[in-house]
């Protein structure tokens, strides 16, 4: 079943039709992800590797300025800016898709389509990363028990019986943050790249309404993503060269699935 897409200004223009998708489509979307990298593993690899390396950098940094308790905070806020970082990989599918050969540069220079409207939505998404980092340290601060954790104690110290009801407000805080960010950006990176004629706050009403008709194959492809991206966590970022290239390339297929012209 389609539902159409209409602007939010007076003439009410159609802009898209979302599609009703199954449950589960989202492992279609994996493996048509796992697809395209392996079409184009040179530029698919570096861009997650580039991934990497920035993750890499920004742990230094708080090692070395002691900033531990903001440790899982940036964890948990990779998740909001994820779908502006993978613009690169949208446009690398997008290429493949019509039969021209993708590089990482291409990758790279993606910004430059529709430049205004997705570094509006990028900047959206970076708003709300500092917002949840902020948050974030008011619960530290208002609910953690004991002295701030060091290098050799942080995990332990976060997960502390003590600590349980600051995880547990986070947590909950957490996870609001996510499904607004989820649901206005699940699918709006990509339609910005694809339709250059489109406005940011269209591409979010779409993919607000995508997720509002899609609720069960969207929380799965949600969960399919926090897994994917946790093991690359858990990997020390070794993971991410592969995981985060796959599901970039699978975002642009739910794309693809969900929204029509």
């Amino acid at each position: 079943m389609s539902h159409s897409v209409l602007s939010l200004d007076p003439e009410h223009r159609t802009l898209a039709l979302v599609e009703e998708v199954g449950t589960t489509q989202p492992l279609r979307w994996l493996a048509a992800g796992w697809r395209d990298l392996r079409s184009a593993p040179a530029a698919s690899l570096g861009y997650g590797l580039l991934l990497a390396l920035a993750s890499y950098l920004i742990t230094l940094a708080v090692v070395l300025n002691q900033w531990f308790y903001l440790l899982l905070p940036l964890l948990c806020g990779f998740f909001l800016v994820a779908p502006a970082l993978g613009l690169g990989l949208y446009d690398i599918s997008r290429r493949l898709e019509r039969g021209e050969p993708p590089t990482l540069g291409h990758a790279l220079g993606a910004m430059a389509t529709n430049r205004f409207h997705i570094a509006t939505l990028g900047a959206f998404l970076t708003v709300m990363l500092v917002a949840w980092i902020m948050s974030a340290n008011l619960i530290f601060v208002g609910l953690a028990a004991g002295i701030t954790p060091s290098f050799g104690n942080a995990l332990g110290y976060l997960f502390s019986l003590d600590n349980l009801p600051m995880l547990a407000v986070g947590t909950i805080v957490g996870a609001g943050f996510a499904l607004v960010v989820f649901a206005v950006s699940a699918v709006s990176v990509p339609m910005l790249l694809d339709r250059e004629n489109l406005d940011v706050m269209s591409a979010m009403h779409t993919s607000a309404v995508a997720c509002l008709y899609n609720w069960r194959p969207m929380l799965l492809w949600a969960a399919l993503i926090v897994v994917a991206i946790a093991a690359g966590f858990l990997t020390l970022y070794v993971g991410l060269v592969i995981a985060f290239p796959v599901l970039g390339h699978a975002t642009w297929h739910a794309y693809r699935d969900l929204v029509r012209r």
